[in-house]
């Protein structure tokens, strides 16, 4: 099947980090699953002892939904996206090419590590998009507080207990027809509790549902 980057040499530089972050999930798993046995991890967020171990770690979205997320924004005709979650900008690639083919715009990313947020730097402009996006080093709850224009389009693949900050940040901002995506929403559905409450509030006016992706991936509509 032909993927959804025109670019060949973006789809090698997606598909040499989707391998690098592919090749980190068995030990990154076995780590959290021996946690977990011990009873050390909490459905109310990573402890620091987790932040630590994940600083250099890519976490990278799942191609399928990477993809998905790119023709949701091709589909939106989308300008102006926010992705809350960065990591190494593997999933920024996907949204930023979207941008470009809809006529430009802008994604504005968070990340808060700072070699994270190096790391994507130097990606973005590897892949010649880096004048597409504007990643915010730091926390969210500050560097969010300031969006310019209305959003189409918000990718949610942050830590769970970082979701409902940036919900109630961006949310004032979507414009009627926005979508949010959300990830991995039936594996650690009770860790994205606060931020499913904020969803379910009629006051907030979205519509959702829980798409069949591994993990789980949940669809937002703002009416």
């Amino acid at each position: 099947m032909v993927g959804v980057l025109a670019d060949p040499k973006l789809q090698a530089l997606v598909d040499r980090l989707q391998a690098q972050s592919q090749g980190q999930e068995a030990e990154t798993g076995a780590w959290f699953q021996a946690r977990a046995e011990k009873g050390e991890l909490s459905s109310d967020g990573m402890d620091e002892k987790s932040h630590r171990y994940m600083a250099d770690k890519l976490v990278a979205l799942e191609p399928p939904k990477a993809e998905f997320c790119h023709l949701i924004c091709r589909a939106l005709r989308a300008k102006r996206v926010v992705e809350v979650g960065t990591s190494f900008g593997v999933s920024t690639l996907y949204l930023a090419d979207a941008i470009r083919a809809n006529g430009g715009g802008m994604v504005i990313g968070t990340e808060y590590e700072p070699a994270k947020a190096a790391a994507a730097r130097a990606t973005f402009a590897e892949a010649g998009l880096a004048e597409l996006i504007d990643l915010r080093e730091g926390d969210l709850r500050e560097t969010l507080k300031v969006i310019e224009g209305p959003v189409d389009f918000v990718l949610m693949d942050i830590w769970t207990e970082m979701a409902r900050p940036a919900i109630e940040l961006i949310a004032p901002h979507l414009r009627p027809g926005a979508v949010i995506v959300a990830d991995n929403t039936t594996r650690v559905r009770n860790a994205y509790r606060h931020f499913l409450a904020f969803v379910e509030d009629p006051k907030n006016r979205l519509s959702a549902m829980t798409l069949p992706f591994e993990g789980g991936l949940e669809l937002i509509v703002k009416s």
